[in-house]
């Protein structure tokens, strides 16, 4: 697939295919396209939905935020799904991300380890809470510097909601484009929240072999 079709994959379907066999597929989201069904008729259309009209016995092993895009993989029937589902509860999985956030960041890399919990109060966020949030951990190395923002790889290593947004709006460089935890100018720096999903490592259900999949961030541009 050239980058082209990909791009026109991604614009017209939501979705592009990276590789499939007879337990499970990996696809690419993009980025505004839910994971599964929201609330209300009106959020019904999803990624799930999508797939499911040409694999219809597709089911959602995780998600990514809705305007997260990036890497995951899909189950093919029931066993696959439990196969895979233990894998992320047992923190198994191998992922990898790429952000671009506001400012320079000083250090070359670093760890964010800040528990979170979801806010009662405003059900979309989610806020730092050191009594009685659960443990969550981010590595980051960073990939690039420019004038005033900052492109880098991110290596959770918990798998909390809104984990790698909040967690680097806490330590002052929040994600472009992120409507939730940036200030509005740099919610406008971006046409989207600046968060791609480019790499997932996992073992396959039968072999035992270790794979990994990945989509480039390439077309995750400011």
């Amino acid at each position: 697939m050239t980058p082209q079709d990909r791009e026109h994959a991604l614009e017209t379907d939501g979705w592009r295919l990276l590789a499939a066999d007879d337990l499970f597929m990996v696809v690419e989201k993009s980025s505004g396209l839910l994971t599964v069904p929201g609330i209300g008729p009106q959020n019904a259309d999803c990624l799930i939905a999508r797939v499911n009209q040409r694999f219809p016995t597709a089911r959602i092993v995780h998600r990514l935020d809705q305007h997260t895009s990036g890497v995951l993989v899909l189950a093919l029937d029931a066993d696959s799904h439990r196969a895979l589902s233990k894998q992320f509860e047992a923190r198994e999985v191998g992922k990898r991300y790429v952000a671009v956030v506001g400012g320079r960041m000083a250090e070359d890399e670093g760890l964010i380890d800040i528990p979170i919990r979801k806010d009662m109060e405003r059900k979309s966020r989610h806020l730092v809470d050191w009594e009685q949030g659960k443990p969550s951990r981010t590595r980051w190395r960073v990939l690039e510097r420019g004038v005033d923002r900052t492109t880098v790889a991110l290596l959770p290593e918990t798998g909390r909601s809104h984990q790698l947004r909040l967690h680097l709006a806490t330590i002052g460089h929040p994600i472009l484009g992120d409507a939730i935890y940036a200030p509005p100018e740099l919610v406008a720096a971006a046409p989207r929240l600046m968060l791609h999903a480019e790499l997932l490592e996992f073992t396959h259900p039968r072999t035992g072999v270790r794979v990994a999949f990945r989509a480039a961030a390439d077309l995750m541009t400011a």
